[in-house]
C-alpha cells in the first residue's frame, strides 16, 4: 500500500480518529446519565493536535465534475450583466 501523503499527515489523521472515539465515549457516558467530561476534553485536545498536524496539507486538485454547471452559471451571469449594461446606456 503506497501513499503519497507524508507521515505527519497520517499521524494527524490518527489523532482525528482517536479524538472522534473519545468524543463518542463522552456521548455514550452522557446517555448513561453520568457524563465523563474527561472524554470531552481529551477529544478536543486530540482533534486539535490532529488539526495542527494536518493543516498544512494542500487541497486535492479539482476533479472537474461540475465544470459545465460553473460554466453555465458564469455565462448566465455575463449575459445578465450585459443586459444591465445595455439598459444603463439607453
Amino acid at each position: 500500500m503506497e501513499s503519497d501523503e507524508p507521515l505527519i499527515y497520517r499521524v494527524g489523521m490518527f489523532f482525528y480518529v482517536i479524538g472522534g472515539g473519545a468524543f463518542l465515549l463522552f456521548v455514550v457516558s452522557d446517555f448513561a446519565e453520568k457524563p465523563e467530561f474527561d472524554f470531552l476534553f481529551l477529544s478536543l485536545l486530540m482533534i486539535g493536535v490532529g488539526w495542527m498536524l494536518r493543516r498544512g496539507k494542500p487541497a486535492p486538485p479539482s476533479a472537474g465534475r461540475f465544470e459545465w454547471l460553473r460554466k453555465k452559471r458564469e455565462e448566465a451571469r455575463n449575459k445578465k450583466q450585459s443586459k444591465q449594461d445595455a439598459k444603463k446606456k439607453k
